[in-house]
């Protein structure tokens, strides 16, 4: 049975990991016979979004891990306790939290910096030779932990397809239902919410990146 490791954003769409997203994520490797372990930065957000409104709270802060454990029901490690050898593969949902706090792209772009962790494990997992499956936006990080040339997707947003060929990544289109898969890399990415109108198509991209990786595994 592979052995997973779940790397999520915080909790909630717009400041954290995708719940959706998240939830099918996990509910998928348990299909195909998988087992997990969740991890989370032990970091504050970069904001607070209200949710309901959309808009950012002032003053208030929320810490990525706490947060996060909402989703893994409390069963979740801080990202630094994360080794690397302990498990076969990587996945990382999406949701801005992504975005914003596991690397800053939602605000600096192609100009952007990776979470020093985030970047050292991944990277990590990549120098094994273990796949790694980016979902949704995560895959903007793609060139920063598999290198230059690496094939990821993100849907067909034009201007974040541009900031990945901007960062070294090569952008490939993929319909919400598929996953594309760099081999060479063992890198394996989806659009999800990216492109999905509901939480049934962003399922079938879901696990089907699931099946890609731990094909790869």
């Amino acid at each position: 049975m592979a052995k997973v490791a779940v790397v999520l954003a915080g909790c909630g769409v717009y400041d954290g990991a995708e719940i959706n997203e998240a939830v099918l994520s996990l509910l998928s490797l348990e299909q195909q016979g998988a087992s997990y372990q969740c991890f989370a930065p032990d970091i504050e957000q970069m904001h607070v979004v209200n949710h309901l409104t959309g808009q950012p709270v002032a003053g208030e802060t929320r810490n990525v891990l706490v947060e996060a454990a909402r989703i893994a029901r409390g069963n979740i490690l801080e990202l630094a306790a994360l080794q690397v050898a302990e498990f076969d593969a990587l996945l990382v949902p999406g949701g801005f939290g992504a975005a914003k706090n596991l690397c800053n792209f939602a605000v600096a772009g192609a100009e952007m910096e990776v979470h020093a962790d985030f970047l050292r494990i991944a990277r990590a997992f990549h120098q094994a030779g273990k796949p790694i499956g980016l979902i949704c936006i995560a895959p903007v990080m793609a060139a920063a932990i598999c290198g230059a040339g690496s094939q990821c997707t993100i849907g067909d947003d034009a201007e974040t397809a541009a900031a990945i060929e901007a960062m070294g990544g090569q952008h490939v289109a993929c319909p919400v239902s598929e996953a594309r898969v760099d081999r060479e890399r063992k890198l394996v990415t989806t659009p999800a919410y990216m492109l999905a109108g509901n939480v049934s198509e962003a399922y079938t991209g879901i696990s089907a990146c699931v099946r890609e990786v731990l094909a790869l595994a």
